[in-house]
């Protein structure tokens, strides 16, 4: 932990300049209590630095909870072991890489792939979607007509779908995924909002991506509670996912899936919270929750390990922890500096779809996640360290 400023604390051992120049930025807002937290993962974003966390007092910033609202992870932990994963898969004639390219017929990658049609399994969760969007007084269709059809859809990028071992060779599955394309309208729309209510209101930020909403406002009302769906949506998306790569696990392995533990988390949020004496509005972006005894799931890059850890209740960290790796390489400066060899070595192992798509995604534009777990130790600490056997993931 290094103390920056009275109003930044630091648990990051690698941070580069303009990182911590966005988060002395964002700290300087007068309504940040009681200090802005940054997480081992830091790395500069939009507004608010990725890895930050963010309490406010009656005031919320919809850049610093990010426009891909409630993004997560969800983990599975079923009973098979890599031994009798392969010998259900070779009973039945089949591969880790027809695994793979099943769930990939499963689930639609990339951005603007969806369904489709409704299956069975998203029909209710869409009800709820449905109740709870009415509930809330707005149309998610006057977002994104086929919003429906995201729900169970992965995306790029970042996102993934994996299944790996535990240190006991246990199988787990495991995927990355958020709002999906509505998700990201209505926080677009959201930090439009914000910044034009800045303008009439003649107030000069330090950067025009840390406008804000105050709280009593009907901006910020409506603001909070289509945030609310929009990470409900990103929740059950997970779930309707994950219950689709189950099904084809169970397919191709003739075996029915029984779900030792299930764990679903946001890493890109806000919901109301009490720190250090006062309620707050908790930004958590690109952070995940760690009170005492809570389950996260923090992931690697593609091609190194992930985690299943437990929070510590950091009550200085905001009782929360990293994400993931956390970036060291924009996605552009990735592709300059690595090969498709390079990502090719990085995968040796890994059942994946080998293209260069993915370079940008290598092991080598992250910071290495041991050192970032290292960095963690106050903060969470680990239950089960997996390691992937199948990756996939969207263009």
């Amino acid at each position: 932990m290094k103390k920056i400023n009275d109003r930044l604390i630091s648990w990051a051992s690698i941070l580069d300049d303009t990182a911590e120049e966005q988060a002395r930025t964002a700290s300087t807002m007068p309504f940040i209590y009681p200090h802005l937290a940054l997480m081992p993962d830091a790395h500069p974003g939009l507004g608010a630095t990725v890895g930050s966390v963010i309490p406010t007092l009656r005031a919320v910033i919809p850049a610093a909870v990010g426009v891909d609202i409630g993004c997560g992870m969800i983990a599975v932990k079923t009973q098979l072991t890599r031994e009798s994963l392969d010998q259900k898969l070779a009973a039945t004639g089949s591969t880790l890489k027809d695994l793979r390219e099943q769930i990939e017929r499963a689930v639609p990658l990339s951005a603007g792939a969806y369904n489709r049609k409704i299956v069975a399994t998203a029909e209710p969760r869409i009800r709820e979607l449905e109740e709870l969007a009415e509930k809330a007084g707005f149309d998610p269709a006057s977002y994104v007509g086929n919003w429906r059809l995201q729900l169970g859809t992965l995306g790029s990028g970042n996102h993934f779908i994996e299944a790996s071992l535990d240190e006991d060779d246990t199988v787990w599955l495991f995927l990355h995924s958020g709002s999906r394309g509505v998700g990201n309208k209505i926080a677009q729309k959201h930090i439009r909002v914000a910044q034009k209510l800045m303008e009439k209101w003649w107030i000069t930020l330090p950067d025009n991506d840390l406008a804000y909403l105050v709280e009593g406002t009907p901006e910020f009302e409506r603001y909070v509670l289509e945030l609310g769906w929009a990470q409900k949506f990103a929740l059950l998306n997970r779930e309707e996912m994950m219950d689709r790569v189950i099904r084809q696990v169970a397919e191709l392995t003739g075996e029915p899936i029984d779900e030792r533990e299930r764990i679903n988390t946001h890493h890109n949020f806000t919901q109301k919270e009490t720190h250090f004496g006062k309620s707050v509005w908790l930004s958590r972006k690109g952070a995940i929750s760690a009170r005492e005894g809570e389950l996260g799931l923090i992931p690697g890059s593609m091609g190194t390990a992930s985690y299943v850890v437990v929070g510590r209740g950091n009550k200085v960290a905001l009782e929360s922890s990293p994400h993931g790796a956390g970036r060291t390489h924009s996605r552009s400066a990735a592709r300059k500096a690595f090969t498709h060899d390079e990502l090719r070595e990085a995968m040796v192992g890994i059942e994946y779809r080998d293209t260069d798509a993915f370079l940008d995604e290598i092991p080598a534009a992250y910071k290495p996640i041991d050192r970032v777990m290292a960095d963690a130790a106050e903060l969470v600490s680990i239950r089960h360290t997996l390691r992937q056997i199948v990756n996939v993931k969207g263009d």
